[in-house]
C-alpha cells in the first residue's frame, strides 16, 4: 500500500514539473519578440508530438515488461506443476 503511496507521490511531482516546462516555455515563447509568430508554432507542435511520442514510448515499454513478467509467471507455475507430479510419481526416473 505505500508503495503505491510513493508512486502517487513521484507522479505528482513529475508532473507538476511537466507542467511548469510547459508553463516557461509557453512564457518564454510569448516574450520572445525576436522569433515570428510561425516558428513559435512549429516549436509548439514539434513539443507537443515529442510528448506523445515520449508517452507512447513509456506505456509500450511497461506493456512488454508486463507481457515478460506475465510469461515468466506461466512457466514458473508449469515448471512447479511438472515438478510436483515427478515427485507424486512412484515411477519416476527423477
Amino acid at each position: 500500500m505505500t508503495d503505491r503511496n510513493d508512486n502517487s507521490m513521484i507522479i505528482l511531482i513529475n508532473m507538476g514539473g511537466v507542467a511548469l516546462a510547459y508553463g516557461l516555455l509557453a512564457v518564454s515563447l510569448w516574450l520572445s519578440v525576436d522569433v515570428p509568430l510561425s516558428t513559435k508554432g512549429y516549436w509548439g507542435m514539434g513539443i507537443v508530438l515529442l510528448t506523445i511520442s515520449l508517452i507512447n514510448v513509456v506505456k509500450y515499454r511497461f506493456d512488454t515488461q508486463l507481457r515478460d513478467d506475465r510469461i515468466r509467471r506461466i512457466e514458473e507455475v508449469r515448471d512447479e506443476k511438472l515438478l510436483e507430479e515427478a515427485l507424486k510419481d512412484p515411477t519416476s526416473t527423477v
